[in-house]
């Protein structure tokens, strides 16, 4: 079903603070006010392989931190991009179809294909409101390319996400920033004329490369993200659990200090939880 961009989708009652809970890969769970939402689900084991495309494969190297079986009740998945390791055979057989996914236009399609009833498309800017009871949650597509512009025809089309959470206030009072299997080009200057406060940005590293070919950010562009996107808070995610992910957590923890940035990036152990709470609204910062 296509809700268009700015209508508000109803789930049910509930309010509260946030916390964002690391399951592994780009997998997380993110709670705010009673809003559950899952991203990038990636439930395989040590050993199982993805489909990357074109005949090629990877190897998890990791277990999650949790199995899909076990997750809370979901509101709705925030899905970047439908490559395996983001969305794989397990959940697409044992996801209820009726799971609202939002995602992007190409992987709405797919998903609708393969019987997921309730897929909304974003287009780069394009946002969507869900609601339950008094909490809510503005979710809008950023710019993402998965890979140089050379190659990035072959390459699954990528969005990030800008959430902005409102506790009840009428106005947002958090903001926090996914990026998505994207790498730093020029589109992301756009973020923070747009949105000039994030409180917290998780970041998708992992320096994958697929036939010598950087398709995620490394430690490198991993900084000049922060840079860009200027949040209070970062958290790396997508690193170390598949064979294609090139460069480990350390080498981005070695530049960040490099950087003198530590003070301003948490890392979470698969299976760790960051908890924040609404702040003013974002308007009076």
């Amino acid at each position: 079903m296509n809700l268009p961009a700015g209508e508000t989708e109803q789930f049910g009652p509930e309010s509260g603070n946030g916390s964002v809970q690391f399951i592994g890969t780009a997998t997380t769970l993110i709670r705010f006010g009673g809003l559950t939402m899952l991203t990038d689900p990636n439930f395989l084991h040590r050993g199982e392989q993805v489909h990357i495309g074109y005949g090629m494969h990877s190897t998890r190297l990791t277990d999650p931190a949790m199995e899909l079986e076990d997750l809370p009740p979901i509101d709705f998945v925030l899905l970047s991009h439908l490559h395996e390791d983001h969305f794989d055979k397990l959940v697409q057989k044992r996801l209820a179809k009726d799971t609202p996914i939002l995602t992007t236009p190409s992987a709405a399609r797919s998903l609708r294909r393969r019987g997921f009833t309730r897929t909304w498309p974003l287009r780069t800017w394009d946002s969507i409101e869900v609601r339950k009871g008094s909490t809510s949650v503005r979710i809008s597509s950023m710019p993402g390319r998965h890979g140089p512009l050379v190659v990035s025809a072959m390459l699954p089309s990528v969005m990030g996400s800008m959430l902005e959470f409102d506790n009840g206030t009428g106005r947002p009072n958090y903001r926090m920033y996914i990026s998505g299997d994207t790498l730093v080009y020029k589109d992301l200057e756009e973020i923070p004329r747009r949105y000039p406060h994030v409180d917290l940005a998780l970041l998708h590293l992992g320096g994958t490369r697929v036939l010598g070919i950087l398709v995620t950010m490394n430690a490198e562009q991993g900084i000049e993200a922060m840079r860009i996107v200027r949040p209070n808070v970062t958290i790396p995610i997508h690193y170390n659990d598949y064979d294609v992910f090139k460069e480990p957590l350390n080498a981005f923890v070695r530049a960040v200090t490099a950087a003198g940035l530590q003070d301003l990036v948490e890392y979470l152990e698969p299976g760790g939880t960051y908890s924040f709470a609404p702040q003013p609204a974002l308007s009076a910062r």
